[in-house]
């Protein structure tokens, strides 16, 4: 299955106040480093990693699911995020269900 890339804003077609031509066309000699944008060297991109853009997240239905109040008191009193916990539960069963499948992750 081929993963989807996310866009970058100027790829949507975000409008900014940057001229990009001149930007390019400017000689490295006359880029200004401030604190917030300083000097780089190679050593400072060594470990550096190159992506392309980040994997789209899986499609998600939203349903409407009734379940036992204990139950989602419990998930709830773990914290946020308790919505993708329940999901992640429901996917491991269904992988102890499905062995010859592998676990989507």
């Amino acid at each position: 299955m081929k993963k989807e890339l996310g866009l970058s804003a100027t790829e949507k077609g975000a409008k900014g106040s940057t001229d990009w031509q001149k930007l390019r066309a400017l000689p490295d000699p006359e880029v200004i480093f401030t604190e917030d944008a300083p000097a780089t060297s190679p050593e400072d991109w060594a470990n550096a990693i190159a992506h392309t853009g980040l994997p789209v997240p899986s499609h998600k239905t939203q349903i409407a699911l009734r379940i036992d109040d204990d139950v989602l008191a419990w998930f709830k009193a773990q914290g946020a995020g308790y919505q993708t916990r329940m999901n992640a539960v429901l996917k491991a069963f269904r992988d102890a269900h499905m062995p010859n499948t592998k676990a989507e992750r």
